[in-house]
Parts: structure tokens; C-alpha cells; sequence
């Protein structure tokens, strides 16, 4: 492209909010931000491996696919996982063989209201295959590492690790995400970005989807600023089409936007760094990043209270039930286009940790989908119990410091399943739960660990008070500017 229109460094610090400004005071165009998003995701890909295609067609036409230049956003190019959502006639891979070369039939709700709202979508980025893991290498096309930008050697996380690396890089304000088991909150812990996993319906579900087969499913962004997540998700929340999720009812007179205005008032908040269920210790150094937060939010005036982590939920009852989801209910989704599940020609061009994952979910039967329902149902009445006594859980968003880019959860390896399980879930176990129960979560940065690598915290809320987590991000951000909207060395700023 010529001379991009704002200098990179420019472009590297501006939030959505302050971009969809320039654009509505015609300082600059959406055409030239979508350019210089396309360009910067050209630039940097040989670093990141983060992209797997740009829409160049969009560069000439933003309005192609559905973007509406009155929106509020107008002009905020954005990053859709290759997972979740999709676009009417664009890819739509999953990360996978099983998906080679489809493409949407119809634009989903969530993209809809985004366009709506005035971002544009300019690429796919790279998603972990079929969302299986804590990395982003696939294998369908070839071998793709996604890397860090902050030390490429690392992972970014998974499985919405591209879109991480692309904020986190400045290539975008915002990027497309999903969680169904950590994978919008722990790319952002280990990218230090901002990442919010929603209440179950409060976002809608792609057309094939439905929450009673997907019930951990939700989609969200990553953003480097706070008001750029609740801009994001007043865009994504504002058309809710009945008939395929459970609807959460909008209010159309309060904004997340307008809640960043008002403080939470003082607030009673559980502090656990515990095992959670699980065999294995938080890793010290990220125990003690969440105490170091816990105590900006007593300065900030909440009650802190560390507590023992066997009153959240029954950890004996919930593992398994989660497992028969993740390890059964789930990749046995994989199979349902087929009459006789996965064809073999295709099963052996699945990498080899997601074959793993198809073969085990064969030993699960309709016996075991009906003991995750019970159990789902008993986690969730703990939670709200738990709830009922504090308005928010404090707790780490990933267990250990951030693996190896390709390194011990990537399914491009072929470990034994049953350790590469344990070690995974051991590593989640703080994320897993808010996508179990349907609760709201959102990560956010907190200072970096001993390889240079950001670490990331976590907070909870009961059902539907997203609100209340932005409002004590914000007072985080306040407090503490320098964790946040952070310059990794892999950055559109070197660019000039």
C-alpha cells in the first residue's frame, strides 16, 4: 500500500473508540483504517502467525459484507476467529480438515450486530482445532505456529490465540473471540489484553448452535482498553433474533458503555489461588500477581477475603461432569454430519492430539450426557449459593506461566492422552468453571512473570452482571495503568 494515513505508532495506540472517532470527524476514512489493518496483519504475519486469510475485497468496499457506516464503530476493522460466528460467503474452517474449504451459508446474529454496529471485518485468524486447547497450531493447511508477540518462542495461548497475538500486536483495536473452557480469558492473560467471557445468553449463539448441545459455548473480544469492551459488547448485545439461545433481555436504556460511568460501590470479594479440584499447585509466581491485585482492590475500598476454595462448588462432582462434556459430549459433536461418524480418510488428517479426542469421546454413551446434566445443574446451584455471599471471585486466569509456542498442549503432538488431559485441565482450572456454569469472567492484565510473558488475573460475577466487572476493570485500569495497553516488542510501533 502507499504511505499508510496515521503513522504506525499512531495507529498501535488508539482504541476502538478513539478510531471510530477519527473516522466520524473524517480524519480519516474507513477504507484507509481498513488498508492499514490489512497491511499491518501483512507486515507482521511472518512473527505471528496469526492470520489465515485478509478479506482484500474489503479494502475497496467496507460495506461488502453487511458493515453499516452509521454505526457507532464505523471504521474499527476487526479480526474473526476461524471458529464461532461466521460470514455469510466468507471460509469458515474451524482450524480443521473437517471444514477444509467450507463456506458460511449465512452472516450469524453476533456478526450482524457487529456490522451493524459499524466494524468492519477484514481476515480470519488462526484458531486451535475445533477450539480443543491452551495453543494455536494447526496442521490442516500445513504446520501453523501462532506465537507471542511478546517472545515469539511462546504460545499466545488458545484457542482464540491469533486474534490475541493481532490485538496484543496492534494490528487491531478488536478481535472476534470464543470461550467455551478459558479460550478468550487465557489467550488475554497470557497477551495482556483485556478478555471477557460472558453470562451464558447474553450474546447470540451462531444459527447452528443451541446452549442445550453447547452449553459452554459464548463468544466475546479482546480489546487493550476497557471502554472498548463494553463498546464491543453494546454491539454485540443489541439484536438478540429469537428461536436458536436462551435470551437474556436487553435493556435497551442502560448501555455497558455508560456503566463504565458509575463506581460499583464497595464490594465483598473472595480471593482463591487453591487447587480447585485439581492434583496440582497455582504456580507461585501467579499466585502471588493475584495477591498483588487483590490488594490494589482493597486500596481501591472492596472487603478482600481469601478463602478456602471447597466452598465455591463440589470439585469432586464438577471435574467429571466437565469432562464428559469436554472428553465425550463435544467431539462426538464432530461426527454428526456423517452417518457413521468421522469418514477414516478424514479422521487421519485430524492432528493427532484432536484424533485422540475423537477416539476417546467413543467410550462415552447417553448415560454419561445425562450425569453431566445432573451434575451441570448442581455446580451451578453451588455457584449460586456462593454468589449470594460475595459479588466477586478473584482468582488466577491460567495456573502456570505461558507454555511453549507448539510446546506440551498443542495437537500437533502426540503425547499420551491421559496426561496431556490432566496436565490441560490442571493448567484451565481457573477458567473452566465461569464456561461450565454460564458465569460471566473477564481476564485482565496484571504485570508480567519471569520470562518476560504477561500474567493475567481473573474475576467472576453471578449470572448476567457483566456490568459490575467492567465497572471494577475500570478502577483496576485506573489504579494500575501501567498493567494495562501494554507495547509488546512484536508491535505495529517498529513499523515507522
Amino acid at each position: 500500500m502507499s504511505k499508510p494515513a496515521l503513522s504506525w505508532k499512531e495507529w498501535g495506540r488508539l482504541d476502538a473508540v478513539a478510531l471510530a472517532e477519527l473516522v466520524r470527524t473524517r480524519q480519516v476514512s474507513a477504507a484507509e483504517t481498513v488498508a492499514q489493518a490489512v497491511e499491518a496483519a501483512r507486515l507482521l504475519e511472518p512473527q505471528l502467525g496469526a492470520v489465515l486469510e485478509t478479506f482484500d475485497d474489503i479494502t475497496s468496499a467496507p460495506s461488502a459484507d453487511g458493515a453499516n457506516p452509521d454505526g457507532a464503530l464505523w471504521g474499527v476493522p476487526l479480526f474473526i476467529k476461524d471458529l464461532g460466528s461466521t460470514i455469510g460467503g466468507r471460509l469458515a474452517e474451524n482450524g480443521s480438515a473437517l471444514n477444509k474449504d467450507k463456506r458460511s451459508a449465512r452472516t450469524d446474529p453476533l456478526i450482524a450486530n457487529l456490522h451493524r454496529a459499524g466494524l468492519i471485518s477484514v481476515g480470519r485468524s488462526t484458531t486451535a482445532e475445533l477450539g480443543m486447547t491452551y495453543d494455536t497450531t494447526t496442521t490442516y493447511r500445513g504446520l501453523k505456529v501462532t506465537r507471542n508477540p511478546w517472545n515469539p518462542d511462546y504460545t499466545p495461548g488458545g484457542s482464540s490465540g491469533g486474534s490475541a497475538a493481532l490485538v496484543a500486536a496492534g494490528v487491531t483495536p478488536l478481535a472476534h473471540s470464543t470461550d467455551g473452557a478459558g479460550s478468550t480469558r487465557i489467550p488475554a492473560s497470557l497477551t495482556g489484553l483485556i478478555g471477557l467471557k460472558v453470562s451464558r445468553g447474553r450474546l447470540p449463539l451462531p444459527w447452528s448452535f443451541n446452549e442445550y448441545g453447547n452449553a459452554t459455548i459464548g463468544e466475546g473480544t479482546f480489546s487493550r482498553t476497557v471502554r472498548d469492551t463494553a463498546a464491543f459488547l453494546d454491539a454485540a448485545a443489541s439484536d438478540y433474533p429469537a428461536g436458536n439461545s436462551f435470551v437474556s433481555g436487553i435493556s435497551p436504556t442502560h448501555t455497558f458503555a455508560s456503566a463504565l460511568q458509575r463506581a460499583p460501590g464497595k464490594l465483598r470479594i473472595a480471593l482463591s489461588t487453591g487447587a480447585w479440584g485439581r492434583a496440582t499447585a497455582c504456580h507461585a509466581d501467579i499466585a502471588a500477581r493475584t495477591r498483588e491485585v487483590a490488594a490494589a482492590l482493597q486500596e481501591l475500598g472492596h472487603e478482600v477475603e481469601e478463602i478456602d476454595d471447597s466452598i465455591i462448588t463440589d470439585w469432586d462432582r464438577f471435574w467429571p461432569s466437565f469432562s464428559t462434556f469436554w472428553l465425550g459430549m463435544r467431539p462426538a459433536m464432530w461426527g454428526l454430519p456423517h452417518e457413521d461418524g468421522i469418514p477414516p480418510e478424514l479422521l487421519e488428517q485430524l492432528a493427532p492430539m484432536t484424533r485422540k479426542f475423537w477416539l476417546n469421546a467413543q467410550r462415552y454413551d447417553k448415560r454419561d450426557v445425562l450425569r453431566h446434566q445432573a451434575g451441570n445443574n448442581a455446580h451451578a446451584l453451588r455457584l449460586g449459593e456462593f454468589f449470594g455471599k460475595y459479588d466477586a471471585l478473584l482468582a488466577p486466569a491460567f495456573a502456570i506461566p505461558a507454555p511453549k509456542a507448539n510446546g506440551p498442549f498443542s495437537l500437533a503432538n502426540d503425547r499420551d492422552f491421559d496426561a496431556y488431559i490432566n496436565e490441560l485441565l490442571d493448567a484451565g482450572r481457573y477458567a473452566i468453571p465461569a464456561s461450565e456454569a454460564g458465569l460471566p469472567a473477564i481476564s485482565l492484565p496484571a504485570g508480567k512473570d519471569a520470562n518476560g510473558i504477561p500474567v493475567g488475573v481473573q474475576l467472576y460475577a453471578k449470572w448476567f452482571e457483566e456490568a459490575r466487572l467492567l465497572q471494577l476493570a475500570t478502577q483496576l485500569e485506573a489504579a494500575r495503568p501501567h498493567w494495562f495497553n501494554t507495547t509488546p516488542p512484536v508491535h505495529v510501533c517498529t513499523l515507522d
